[in-house]
């Protein structure tokens, strides 16, 4: 649990669970798990066990102590909807979150088949009742007053989102995301692998114009009688650390067009350890990557038309800027 953070789309992070296990591309270079892992068997370390599976509930009643309203991104070290938590865990992290209305708690996730499972079932929001009774809640009253959820609205301070590293993944996590109850729902296309086409994601909810890409497409599709609202928010960047791989600048312009059209708001993290070599970068070791993130050397002659020369000189000097401009859009609160 961090009061701030260097991640550029929240204020704070909040980890009641640490630990999870590798499913996708996305996962191969994963940050925390390197991190957590170099501690393991250290005895007393907050990580002993590395980054096994581990549940913290003395870290749950936190943003509870926090008066200032703020964004919080849940489960940075871990995944909230990973199947070694119990049901009943994952219920006392949302009470908590439902007694807290004043912050803005952002659920991020690759386990998209269980996420919508569970937050489908009414009998998990009367579990999620009972555990904020039993653990929080000092009486009948006071949980009521914040039990709109059993109504069988979803909490409107909960953002929900799925990681989308590539389209393997859009067509997979994206469907799941429209079709799970939630006020806001967003992407995080980090670390963006490959060219991810939302019109191709969204079209297998049902409509050829893109169903689902914005809240007015599924109003104009008449497929709100389904609760599905939308894709609200994009977040893209490359990736990090000492194996990183290049994000190619046709993938992040591609997504920003894309929200551009469709009015959704559109951020960019990062660029990662690679930047491109046009952005005003001349030092570092090149790597030559195409539009479908194929890696070349300068001896293969004649490299792709669409391949780009990146250079690794770091994230902080990488930075993030896209044609000349910071893409810094969100939701509002």
């Amino acid at each position: 649990m961090a009061d701030t953070t260097g991640i550029e789309w929240t204020d704070s992070t909040r980890n009641p669970v640490t630990g999870c296990t590798k499913i996708s591309d996305g996962c191969t270079h994963c940050y925390a798990a390197t991190f957590a892992e170099r501690w393991r068997g250290i005895q007393g370390h907050h990580f002993e066990a590395g980054f096994d599976i581990t549940l913290r509930p003395e870290r749950l009643k936190l943003p509870m102590t926090w008066r200032t309203p703020r964004r919080i991104f849940l489960d940075s070290m871990s995944d909230l909807f990973h199947q070694d938590i119990p049901d009943t865990y994952i219920a006392r992290v949302f009470a908590v979150m439902a007694l807290t209305p004043r912050h803005t708690f952002q659920v991020l996730t690759k386990r998209h088949a269980r996420m919508k499972a569970l937050l489908s079932r009414a009998t998990f929001w009367h579990q999620v009742a009972e555990q904020g009774r039993e653990h929080f809640a000092r009486c009948q009253e006071d949980w009521l007053a914040v039990g709109a959820m059993l109504g069988g609205q979803p909490l409107p301070n909960v953002w929900l989102g799925v990681s989308v590293e590539d389209q393997k993944w859009a067509d997979i996590r994206i469907p799941a995301l429209l079709g799970t109850p939630a006020a806001v729902r967003f992407l995080s296309c980090e670390p963006l692998l490959g060219p991810v086409n939302l019109k191709r994601a969204v079209i297998t909810m049902g409509s050829e114009r893109g169903h689902g890409l914005t809240a007015s497409y599924v109003h104009a599709a008449g497929c709100c009688e389904n609760g599905l609202h939308g894709i609200d928010w994009v977040i893209a960047g490359g990736e990090s650390g000492p194996r990183a791989r290049p994000m190619h600048p046709q993938w992040a312009r591609h997504l920003r067009d894309q929200c551009e059209w469709a009015g959704v708001p559109y951020f960019l993290k990062q660029w990662g350890e690679f930047a491109p070599e046009d952005h005003g970068h001349d030092r570092g070791r090149v790597a030559l990557i195409d539009t479908q993130g194929r890696n070349w050397t300068e001896r293969e002659t004649p490299a792709p038309h669409d391949a780009v020369r990146m250079r690794r000189v770091g994230k902080p000097q990488a930075g993030r800027l896209l044609d000349g401009r910071h893409h810094d859009a969100a939701p509002a609160r």
